[in-house]
């Protein structure tokens, strides 16, 4: 086990998606030198599937996104394990919403992302499981699809474990001190000298990140709800794609896969009115989605206040990288985790992520980063 004063290089804090993806990216570059500290149980996680889409809403993110199931394809190059499966991937909007839908084909114009436009004839044709009122407009793109975050997350802890990278559970990070020659990496009962840290801490982050100045990120909580549908071949991947519908309440929905069962994601607080709302909803737009419901979680995660990822390193401190996830989507996991890995390596990545800085207007705080969650 690593000591203070070893050789040890780099630590990860924090073994969610994205740190679990900088632990494999990290010590497959670099082998045993590699600690990855997670405060909770590992292994516990039920199937938890979260949408992959190449057609994203801003140019940042769609500049990203070819790398990013270039990496899932690699990742499951080397496992031998199927992450991502493509159901294809619509965007609904209501008359009031309708203007998503020509933002979001603008941006698919720009980086020769194909996709399809469907009045709701064409909708209902090709997809009778959606009811509609015959104000909305939708947009298909064919390689949106599924990853199940938990699948993919342990199957880069394996990895990393494979490249002998060291995973220690029930480690929480208290606190990252620099000093001139290495980043003190505080635990409660250890204190781990490194030469470069990656924080992947979500809800964390700020917290860790406290004694180097701090991070103004929100804490959005997402209610997600499944539900056993008996009308298993309508709701399958090979029938019913990943969906978003913009209206009164934004929704987003994944049919049957891994788990039997569908499942519901929608942003707020207050499970009692999100779930009539949820109810409505689906009674009124895709009646047979719905069933028995088999359970409904919250899953939180930080944000910044201009919903866009944080991928670079502590301003004044490169030894550290931050990396935050602002999508409960799965599409960047694995490549953000790359990323962080470059930085922790070389100090810089090929791939464009100036967007993304730590020291961009949406995360400073007066006089010093900090929380707002």
């Amino acid at each position: 086990m690593s000591r203070p004063g070893s050789d040890l290089r780099h630590v990860v804090v924090g073994c969610g998606g994205l740190g679990s993806a900088a632990a494999y990216w990290l010590s497959r570059a670099m082998g045993g030198r590699v600690l990855a500290l997670e405060q909770h149980a590992l292994g516990g996680s039920a199937h938890d599937a979260r949408p992959v889409h190449l057609l994203q809403h801003h140019d940042a993110d769609a500049a990203l996104a070819p790398a990013a199931y270039a990496t899932w394809r690699d990742v499951e190059r080397v496992s031998g394990l199927p992450l991502l499966t493509e159901t294809g991937g619509l965007v609904i909007a209501d008359d009031a919403a309708r203007r998503r839908i020509g933002r979001l084909a603008a941006v698919a114009d720009r980086h020769d992302v194909d996709f399809e436009l469907l009045d709701p004839r064409a909708l209902r044709r090709r997809w009778p499981q959606f009811r509609v009122t015959g104000t909305e407009d939708a947009l298909h793109q064919r390689r949106s699809g599924i990853v199940d975050a938990a699948r993919a997350g342990a199957t880069h802890l394996a990895l990393a474990r494979g490249h002998g990278a060291e995973i220690r559970e029930h480690s929480p990070v208290r606190a990252l001190r620099a000093t001139p020659s290495h980043v003190e990496v505080v635990l409660d009962d250890e204190v781990i000298r490194a030469e470069r840290v990656v924080v992947a801490a979500d809800v964390g982050t700020t917290e860790v990140l406290d004694g180097l100045g701090g991070l103004s990120l929100t804490v959005a909580r997402e209610q997600v709800t499944s539900y056993a549908t008996p009308h298993l071949l309508d709701f399958s991947s090979a029938r019913f794609p990943v969906f978003t519908w913009h209206g009164a309440d934004d929704v987003s929905g994944i049919g049957v896969h891994g788990e039997v069962a569908t499942t519901l994601g929608q942003h707020g607080a207050g499970d009692g009115p999100l779930r009539r709302r949820r109810e409505e909803f689906l009674a009124e737009h895709v009646p047979g989605f719905a069933g028995p419901e088999i359970a409904t979680r919250s899953r939180l995660s930080a944000v910044p206040s201009d919903g866009h990822h944080v991928i670079g390193a502590v301003p004044g401190e490169p030894r550290v990288a931050v990396g935050v996830g602002a999508r409960p989507e799965a599409t960047f996991t694995s490549l953000i985790g790359r990323i962080l890995a470059e930085l922790a390596t070389t100090g810089s990545s090929r791939h464009p992520i100036g967007a993304f800085a730590l020291d961009r207007p949406a995360l400073a705080a007066p006089s010093r980063w900090r929380s707002h969650a």
